[in-house]
């Protein structure tokens, strides 16, 4: 078995001209998901980095808005720990991933000290914007949860992204952000599944850390190129970003969920760097 960390460039076919619009329910996954409506996921963005091949600012990973001058993203998006944040920009506050809208400078990039790859954990990193986001139309940050918050298989969770929606089949023009509702797996479960589909692991301890969080089912999961997006699940009527996108075997495989950072555990760390970093 492969094991398949979900950080793939995602370059498309074309990135100029006027998108054209996409019906709501054409099932053109994220995989096994749709087209989100304009608005829906408001702390949606998209990382970009300069390909000089396309002359354009490329799409590689997405991200939150956690606070209207930073974003979340998972640590293997960004090339290493001492990166320069003048070659990232972030895209926002639009479904079509190369619709147009202005890109926002990035000021500052934190990768977590702990981060060395995605399967050891701590898979998030900080990017303070040059400006505040917040304001423009469909821009909106996604709240963090300081107290515990326990997310069961019964909370709806979904998770967004312009990623592949099939392993070897990138996302088709226009480039419509893609949604998906996926069912969180108990790490205890989620462990025993990547034990069992991962020969090589047998002999190793734990696989799904604490830091981790496993969601999706066959057919319904976040792929190549989501990497650094958000799981969000509502609870109490509020949606809380829960989850990073980070690692897992394949896409939408069976007995195989996709595998997050688990936002909860690092809440403290990423309103620590907000503070710190007005």
């Amino acid at each position: 078995m492969l094991w398949l960390v979900l950080s793939t460039v995602f370059l498309g076919n074309s990135v100029a001209g006027s998108p054209a619009p996409v019906p709501d329910g054409e099932l053109v996954g994220i995989i096994g998901g749709d087209s989100a409506p304009q608005g829906k996921w408001p702390w949606q963005v998209s990382l970009r980095v300069y390909a000089y091949h396309w002359a354009s600012w490329v799409h590689i990973c997405g991200g939150s808005l956690v606070h209207p001058r930073w974003v979340l993203t998972a640590a293997h998006c960004i090339s290493r720990k001492e990166a320069d944040p003048s070659a990232y920009r972030i895209h926002a506050g639009d479904v079509y991933l190369y619709g147009g809208k202005a890109l926002l400078n990035v000021s500052r990039v934190i990768v977590h000290p702990d981060y060395v790859s995605a399967g050891l954990g701590a898979d998030i990193a900080l990017l303070q914007l040059s400006d505040a986001a917040e304001g423009a139309a469909n821009v909106k940050p996604v709240r963090l949860s300081s107290a515990p918050l326990e997310v069961t298989p019964e909370d709806q969770c979904w998770v967004t992204g312009w990623g592949s929606i099939g392993m070897h089949e990138p996302l088709p023009p226009p480039y419509r952000l893609q949604q998906v509702a996926v069912r969180v797996v108990e790490n205890g479960v989620c462990d025993q599944l990547y034990h069992n589909v991962s020969s090589e692991h047998h002999q190793l301890g734990k696989i799904i850390q604490d830091d981790m969080l496993c969601a999706g089912t066959e057919g319904r999961d976040s792929c190549y190129g989501d990497s650094g997006g958000p799981l969000v699940c509502k609870v109490k009527h509020v949606w809380y970003l829960v989850g990073v996108v980070s690692w897992g075997y394949g896409c939408g495989w069976r007995d195989a969920p996709g595998v997050y950072a688990r936002v909860q555990t690092y809440e403290p760390w990423i309103t620590r760097q907000i503070q710190s970093h007005p």
